[in-house]
This record gives structure tokens, sequence and C-alpha cells, in this order.
């Protein structure tokens, strides 16, 4: 009987997502958890690889480590990974790409770290076969990636491809779309237990809303992509990949949700709409064109989990009052509910006037935002719901 092989991984996240990425690693059967600055590292095997890829929410990718070494002079970038023998994973004829990260390193630039270490892959397989293989940024056969901390390089093959993000079920946008992993991040934050009803006041493009619904049912995040950069790997086994979606997809359940989304943008709800109906969702979730200020509570409590427009989808001049109507209108019409919301405008968040009881840090790109819970009391001697 073999023994099965293990290895370990680094999955990458979003800054603030550490802590529900571990746990939802832990749950998919990781080893060996040791959070780190966005990203985990774990121990796995073949078959939790491919697991990873496919079911996790909040990974942006998952890359597999090859080797590290040492950097004292420039010059050891390129000799070190030259000596890999990469002939052992990529062909003359296939392509590659390679993403390099740098951070308080000998080197000042991150294109200049990719571009040597791509010369050294290149440069050795030239040497093994006397062809070069090619360079394809968008769907290269081989993604490689290089991370430089410090005197400490890292060189890692991306399992995943593109990001994980891109889950293949968004077909229309809107103005600076949530991302997905965030989306599933907050939800995961809010403590939403899959079950209480759940509204989207300023939805978008309905991203939060199918993150939720797929959540809920057990669909696995990755159900609507179809390539992932193991695939085409070498070792790349068909057969386990088939039993590894199986065994997730088997997991599906169809639960009646109460789902509502709205936003006083038509286009917004038309976006919103055909997503849903890609993801076969839109039964599930009653979508309204109105501004939330009109709005009314379609259930008699549950969540609100809502990313309203800041920055660059709203002028500053007019934030004051947009997030003072926020407020007004929570007060009015929503007691009973739990209420979640995310901005990085943190002066013009105070006129809610409302005090959050939880405060969670995390970005949104480059973005520094605070995650604010508030507990949306029902009269004087009301209590708020749990979340």
């Amino acid at each position: 009987m073999s023994l099965i092989k293990t290895f370990p991984l680094i999955a990458k996240t979003i800054s603030g997502l550490e802590d529900v990425l571990s746990a939802e690693l832990l749950e998919l059967g990781a080893t060996d958890i040791l959070k780190l600055n966005r990203a985990v590292s774990f121990i796995a095997d073949t078959e939790l690889m491919y697991k990873v890829n496919y079911s996790c929410r909040t990974a942006l990718r998952i890359l597999k480590p090859l080797f590290h070494f040492e950097i004292i002079e420039q010059k050891d970038l390129y000799d070190q990974i030259y000596a890999f023998p990469w002939e052992e994973y990529l062909d003359a004829d296939h392509s590659l790409a390679i993403d390099a990260v740098i951070s308080y390193t000998v080197f000042t630039n991150s294109q200049f770290v990719a571009q040597r270490s791509k010369d050294a892959v290149v440069d050795r397989i030239r040497d093994k076969t006397g062809k070069r293989p090619s360079v394809d940024l968008d769907n290269p056969d081989l993604k490689i990636n290089v991370h430089l901390f410090k005197d400490l390089c890292t060189v890692a093959l991306d399992s995943s491809g593109q990001s994980l993000h891109r889950r293949g079920y968004r077909k229309s946008t809107g103005p600076a779309p949530i991302n997905e992993v965030l989306a599933a991040g907050l939800i995961k934050l809010s403590g939403w237990d899959s079950v209480a009803p759940l509204i989207d006041p300023m939805c978008g493009s309905g991203t939060l809303l199918i993150e939720a619904a797929m959540l809920a049912k057990h669909i696995p995040a990755g159900y609507f992509r179809e390539a992932w950069g193991f695939m085409r790997w070498r070792d790349f086994d068909q057969t386990l990949w088939d039993k590894v979606k199986d065994n997730c997809n088997v997991l599906i359940t169809n639960p009646k949700l109460q789902f509502h989304g709205s936003d006083w943008s038509a286009r917004a709800i038309e976006s919103a709409g055909e997503n849903l109906r890609f993801a076969g969702l839109y039964e599930d979730v009653s979508l309204e064109v109105i501004a939330f200020e009109e709005s009314e509570p379609p259930f008699e409590k549950g969540f609100i989990i809502s990313n309203p427009p800041y920055d660059e989808r709203i002028k500053i001049e007019d934030s004051l009052a947009f997030y003072k109507m926020i407020g007004d209108t929570l007060k009015r019409k929503y007691a009973g509910y739990t209420a979640w919301l995310i901005s990085s405008d943190l002066e013009s968040v105070k006129f809610i006037g409302l005090r959050p009881s939880r405060r969670i840090p995390i970005f949104n790109g480059p973005l520094e935002c605070r995650f604010l819970k508030f507990d949306l009391f029902a009269g004087k001697k009301g209590q708020p719901i749990s979340g």
C-alpha cells in the first residue's frame, strides 16, 4: 500500500480574511494550518488541492511552493531559478507566465523580478531542449509565482490559474463590483446562519446575494468555472478531479431562501437578474428597482449585508448626506434587523448616527475599509436578533 504524498500549499486571500480562510480550510480537511499576512499555509495532498480550488470561497489562489533560496546579490535570482529542473514541468512548445511579489528586498521593481525570472526559466528550457517556450500572460500552460520577502525567495506553481474570485457566474457588471472572495468573506464574517432572511438594499450586480445563496445551497465556489491551472500540469489526474467534483456536487441542496435585492439603478437590477439567471438562482431572490430611503422591509426581521457606493462611485460632497440617509432609513424602517455595511469612507460612516457593535478592518482592493455591524432594536424594550 503506497503512502499518500502530502506537500505544503499557500492560499492567498484578502487582508482581513485570514481567520475566515483558516476556518474554511480546516473544514475542508487541511492540516498544519498557519495564518500568514494575506495568506494561510497548510498541508494537503493532490485530492485536497483540487478540492480547495473547487470549493474554497475565501481564497484568491492556491500556490504550491517548489523551492526556496536566499538572495544576497541580484544575480542570485537568475542563477538559482535557472538551476531548477524546469524541463520536468514545462515543455518547450508550452507557454508560461510569471507573477512576482516583492517586499523589503534588494529589488525595487516587481516587473524586473518577473522578467529576470522568466529569462532564467526560458534559458534553462532552451539550453536543455534547443527551443524556447513562449510567454502567455493571459492563459499560460504553467503559471509561476515568485515571492521575495527580504532576502528569502520562494518559487511556487500557481495551481489556480486565474484568480479564484473569477467564479464564472458574473455575466454582467455595474460600476466597481465587489470582489466575489470579499463578498463571501463578508457573509462569513457577519455570522449569517444561511437561514435568516437576507437583504442587500444596494445590491449592484448581485454578487453578495449570489455568494450567500451559493453558501446556503452548498454550491461549490468553482461550480461555474471551467479551468484551473493544475489542469495543464503534467501530473494532472482527470479521474481524481472528477471524483472531487462529484463528491462536492452531491452535497448541493435546495432550501427555500428568503432573499431580496434592490438598487436605485434599473441597470444594476438588470445585471443582477442576468447573473442570478446564469447561476440558476433567479427564483430564489426577489429584485426591486427602488432607492433605499424609499424601500420597505420585505421581511419582518433578518440580515442586511451591503456594500454601499463609496469613493469612486459617489461624489465626496454627497457622501455625508448619503450616509445620514442610510442611518435614518435603518432607524425608521428596519427595527429588528441586523445590518452589516462595508465602507472605506471612515469619516462619512459616522453620519449613519448609529453606534456599531462591531468594527472589522478589511481591505477592498487598495482601500482600507471597516465592516460595521449595527443591531437595530425594535423599540426601547426590543432585543436585536443574533448575528
